[in-house]
């Protein structure tokens, strides 16, 4: 892969590509009324992006807020369908080929052939691992405070750059990214924001495993875990990592932060996590519980069948999947 981006902009701009990122944008949501209106002329409308790209037109629009409960309140901001297209063919051609591949390999979130459920076996094994060569050990959790709504806009920029020199694809670039006019906050509900966060805390990344020489550090979105032989060695690393991330990438660890003995497990991406036990947390049980007992009801009255009703607990069937939770199934779940 060439160090730097040049040329490839008109190189990778063409019908075809833009339809294939309308076809994955769409994936899963062709139900949608604004994707339904976009498929009744997508010929001419992807030939009219195709053209606004081509002469740097192309603006981007406004966007939908809303806002989610679970697991905790926070502001979506949609953007048009047909931002959204310009967003897939952004990442699909330019980010995932050409930066995803620097990222260190314990870095999970958005990552193909990676994810939450390979994240927490990972880390399990290598708290199997210390526990043989250390006996006791010390995990330094991080968690990184409002970290969308704190990622620098004009830092993230920078960064990009330093691998992008195709003037056409640096137009492109200021455009998604200074799509609203706030100086820092990414937009959740923009598919390039996932990997703008992954890059931009790729730089934590590789100071921690290349400068301050961390072997077992795993990281999920802004999630971070560090085992350590010893306290004092977590109480440096940590400080050395808080001056970091404020110096550097202008973000700071919340609360949640925190050092403790190995015996306690970690709570991580929803599980809590020991050399020998995976368990789901107590709030994601009640939430399971309150679910299945809904779609109980439900079904009772006729309301849905059962085989909607599975389709309904995929989600959740997914996240217990690797936990050890057989005793929590057999009480929940029934032929």
């Amino acid at each position: 892969m060439a160090k730097w981006i040049r040329n490839e902009y008109s190189k990778k701009l063409s019908y075809e590509n833009l339809y294939k990122a309308h076809f994955k944008a769409r994936k899963g949501k062709s139900y949608r009324e604004e994707i339904i209106k976009f498929n009744l002329k997508q010929e001419e409308y992807i030939k009219y992006l195709y053209e606004q790209l081509k002469n740097k037109t192309y603006k981007h629009g406004g966007y939908t807020v809303f806002y989610i409960k679970e697991p905790k309140i926070r502001k979506i901001e949609r953007s048009r369908y047909i931002d959204r297209i310009v967003h897939t063919f952004y990442v699909e051609n330019f980010l995932k080929p050409h930066f995803m591949t620097q990222f260190i390999n314990t870095s999970y979130a958005c990552i193909e052939n990676r994810g939450m459920h390979k994240c927490c076996l990972d880390l399990q094994q290598r708290m199997k691992h210390c526990k043989i060569i250390w006996g006791e050990y010390y995990i330094l959790k991080m968690d990184i405070a409002k970290f969308f709504q704190n990622i620098d806009k004009d830092i993230l920029l920078k960064i990009l750059l330093r691998k992008i020199k195709d003037e056409d694809l640096i137009w492109l670039t200021k455009e998604i990214i200074y799509s609203n006019q706030e100086k820092k906050n990414l937009p959740i509900g923009n598919y390039t924001s996932q990997i703008f966060a992954n890059i931009y805390l790729n730089e934590v990344d590789q100071y921690i495993k290349h400068t301050l020489h961390c072997k077992y550090y795993f990281r999920y979105m802004d999630d971070s875990v560090i085992l350590l032989k010893s306290k004092q060695e977590a109480k440096d690393i940590l400080e050395k990592i808080k001056k970091f991330l404020k110096e550097k990438l202008e973000l700071e660890l919340n609360k949640k932060t925190q050092i403790f003995k190995n015996k306690q497990g970690v709570n991580f991406c929803g599980y809590k996590i020991n050399e020998y036990r995976i368990k789901i947390r107590d709030k994601g049980k009640k939430k399971l519980k309150n679910k299945i007992k809904k779609l109980k009801h439900e079904v009772k009255i006729g309301k849905i069948t059962s085989k909607e009703a599975h389709k309904c607990l995929a989600g959740h069937i997914g996240y217990i999947k690797i936990a050890n939770v057989e005793n929590l199934t057999n009480k929940l779940f029934y032929k």
